[in-house]
């Protein structure tokens, strides 16, 4: 563990290290290059004076809304798609589609239905992690070993009693996995919204840098992007979805 810890602040410092160098080499002005002494400097002043507070704020209330939306819109069509063979025909098919379209084509449609602002950047960060859920649940659904169903009917459960007691708990590692899936894409989709939307979140203040050719706030603003994206999956989703696979005896080594 401790060695893992040591090569990755390594590479990071290793990163750093190449960034002051190329920033020495002067390649390009300091204003649209700078050192990275200066977006830490622009990373303290930006929490000291409470921007990016704020701006961490809005994102999160923006975001929680749009997964818990998505999660919620997600499960039922993947439960509806798994559990009646025309709707997999019909709506799964379309679900697997839109999978692929990426979240900022989302944006002309949100501007149009829901103008500038909340609304529209809500739908978009829904939108970004419905369909991964949805696709998630239907194949766990779908992937429940059959002798676990026909145990449970051999001893009397069928219909809403088979599906909550058996089929829903068998699918809950696939669950987890649609969870994290849907948070990483509503995170995306929200950068996306957040880009040409209103308000004072992370992508707005990321839009004001590159209006005022603040490249230090550009950067600083990537930079906790990325770490909260990193932070949030490794520390919360994966830690989660591992303690599931291990406890259903889907890990090696795992009971």
């Amino acid at each position: 563990m401790m060695g893992t810890a040591f090569r990755k602040i390594a590479f990071l410092g290793i990163l750093i290290g190449i960034w002051e160098v190329v920033y020495r080499l002067q390649i390009w002005p300091p204003f649209l290059f700078p050192s990275p002494n200066d977006v830490l400097k622009t990373l303290i002043s930006g929490f000291k004076d409470d921007t990016f507070t704020l701006a961490l704020a809005v994102s999160f209330r923006r975001l929680l809304i749009g997964f818990g939306l998505a999660v919620a819109i997600g499960t039922m069509l993947g439960v509806l798609t798994a559990s009646f063979t025309w709707v997999d025909e019909t709506l799964g098919s379309l679900i697997l589609s839109l999978q692929s379209v990426p979240s900022i084509v989302w944006l002309p449609l949100a501007l149009l239905w829901f103008q500038m602002g909340e609304a529209a950047i809500i739908f978009v960060v829904t939108l970004g992690g419905t369909w991964s859920m949805a696709l998630s649940v239907a194949s766990g659904i779908k992937n429940v070993p059959v002798i676990f169903i026909r145990a449970a009917r051999t001893m009397g459960a069928s219909g809403l009693t088979l599906f909550i007691e058996v089929v829903l708990p068998a699918a809950v590692p696939h669950l987890i996995t649609g969870t994290r899936l849907a948070w990483a894409f509503s995170w995306r989709a929200l950068m996306a919204g957040e880009l040409i939307g209103t308000g004072k979140g992370l992508g707005q203040i990321l839009m004001w840098g590159r209006d005022f050719g603040n490249m230090s706030l550009v950067i600083a603003v990537m930079i906790m992007i990325a770490v909260i994206g990193s932070v949030s999956d490794n520390l919360v989703f994966k830690k989660v979805e591992t303690a599931v696979l291990r406890r259903w005896g889907q890990l090696p080594g795992s009971k």
